[in-house]
């Protein structure tokens, strides 16, 4: 499979190297996305700052 060392740790660097770089943007999704409430898409506290203002 490999016919050295040198490709072992190439093959080794590079397979490191995307497993870093598929947690980075991992990471980046996370951080894009709101973060989720304790309470579910039915719950009125989901926006409290909005508790009358919609309806007047």
């Amino acid at each position: 499979m490999f016919g050295n060392d040198a490709e072992f740790l190439l093959t080794v660097h590079r397979t490191h190297t995307a497993e870093l770089r598929a947690e980075a943007a991992q990471e980046r999704l996370a951080r894009s996305l709101p973060r989720r409430s304790a309470r579910g898409w039915l719950s009125r506290r989901r926006d409290p700052a909005r508790t009358g203002d919609a309806r007047r």
